[in-house]
């Protein structure tokens, strides 16, 4: 195995000890045809992960704090299974018409 040819450190080397030490873990997909490979947290982590490089080019802090509210309202819309396109649209149509007295309802 190459393995022993590496330093302990090299990150290599670190990467093949981390496998090894998940192998079990890695290895079920070949003995469980059931188990899907790329689950449901995979996914949503994956919207995180995008977020996060697009919030590099929000401009300002007061364009990051709108991309964060943004993506906060979207999130909530899909966990509560909403669709994010028609809430936004509602909150855009209904939220100048509500006096300021009911915004926090």
């Amino acid at each position: 195995m190459w393995k022993e040819q590496l330093l302990p450190r090299h990150p290599m080397a670190e990467a093949i000890q981390y496998a090894l030490g998940q192998w079990k873990e890695l290895t079920v997909y070949g003995t469980d045809g059931v188990i899907p490979i790329n689950n449901s947290s995979e996914r949503k982590m994956k919207r995180i992960v995008l977020n996060r490089k697009n919030s590099l080019f929000v401009g300002n802090a007061r364009g990051g704090w709108t991309a964060a509210i943004l993506a906060s309202l979207t999130s909530t819309c899909r966990r509560h299974e909403i669709d994010p396109q028609l809430c936004l649209t509602q909150l855009l149509i209904n939220l100048p018409a509500l006096p300021s007295s009911q915004l926090s309802d």
